[in-house]
């Protein structure tokens, strides 16, 4: 606590007050349990659905390793493999028949954040900036990016879910950092720019693999990065009060240090975009998933929904 103070089950490991985007997207495609995570899951519960999430990970194995141990996206990619072959038995090694049973699951990839928060933008922890410009760095990411995701289609994954980076340069951590850049944002633009380059660049690999690369693959792109900005723009229209700081935290903005344990959060989460220094509220991943979910603006979700991905 106060980590799931708004979770039905209490703390959760999931880092807000309650559900994550992904949470919501799995009740809004008819799950009726929260998908549970791959170290606590085996046997028969592995054909329900599996979270490999690990807090910190990024694409590159280095990434997060400033706040302690995690499992980077090559290493999920490995568990996933495991948990194909387990999975084998249930078909009774009848590898058409799982490679069918595969092919409708879908498959949500949120990465990059971290490889950007806890990596480029920290040198004084990594060199990463200083041999890489904001442009060759993307090209990296996305290079080691595109080679696992094209891992998790080798093993089976068809339908595939990634969303971008979302604002970073916006977020309570950093404004609590930056003064603006004189030009009336009071957001780091320094960052949002090279966040802009890597998402850019990510929904050009979403059309590489829809358009031939990946055969029988439908890649779907989540833009929070967009969504984020109009939920932003709008935010009277959502609720929203506060859109600066956290609900909890501490220093300025609520994000020089984030929520501490058993910190007393605000009252009110529903009018706080944020929840801590770095992730969103409860309500307003709800938001960002129903967004995504059945949204007709491909500025939201690209080349067609969630909803319409879960149909095919």
């Amino acid at each position: 606590m106060p980590y799931g103070i708004d979770f039905a089950q209490g703390v959760s490991g999931r880092f807000t007050n309650g559900r994550t985007t992904v949470d919501v997207l799995a009740q809004l495609l008819g799950f009726p349990n929260y998908i549970p995570p791959y170290a606590r899951t085996s046997g028969a519960a592995l054909l329900r659905g599996v979270n490999y999430a690990s807090g910190a990970a990024g694409i590159r194995d280095e990434t997060g390793d400033n706040l302690g141990d995690h499992f980077s996206m090559n290493q999920q990619v490995e568990n996933f493999g495991r948990t194909v072959q387990q999975m084998r038995r249930f078909f009774r090694q009848n590898d058409n028949a799982l490679a069918d049973y595969l092919s409708k699951c879908i498959f949500y990839s949120g990465m990059g954040s971290n490889d950007y928060l806890n990596n480029y933008f920290m040198p004084s922890f990594y060199a990463t900036s200083s041999y890489y410009s904001p442009k060759t760095y993307a090209t990296a990411l996305l290079h080691d990016y595109s080679r696992q995701l094209t891992q998790l289609y080798e093993l089976g994954a068809r339908k595939v879910v990634v969303s971008t980076v979302g604002q970073i340069g916006c977020i309570p951590y950093e404004l609590a950092r930056s003064n603006g850049n004189g030009n009336g944002s009071r957001c780091n633009e320094i960052i949002n720019k090279a966040i802009v380059i890597f998402n850019s660049g990510l929904r050009k690999l979403v059309d590489q693999f829809n358009k031939g690369q990946l055969p029988g693959a439908k890649f779907v792109y989540m833009n929070l990065y967009e969504s984020s900005k109009s939920i932003i723009r709008n935010a009277a229209a959502y609720g929203f009060e506060v859109l600066d700081k956290g609900c909890c935290g501490v220093g300025r903005n609520n994000g020089q240090i984030t929520c501490l344990p058993l910190q007393v959060p605000c009252d009110d989460r529903t009018k706080y975009f944020f929840w801590d220094a770095f992730h969103p509220t409860e309500v307003a991943n709800i938001i960002l998933a129903k967004t995504s979910f059945c949204s007709k603006s491909r500025s939201d979700v690209y080349p067609i929904n969630i909803q319409k991905l879960a149909m095919l």
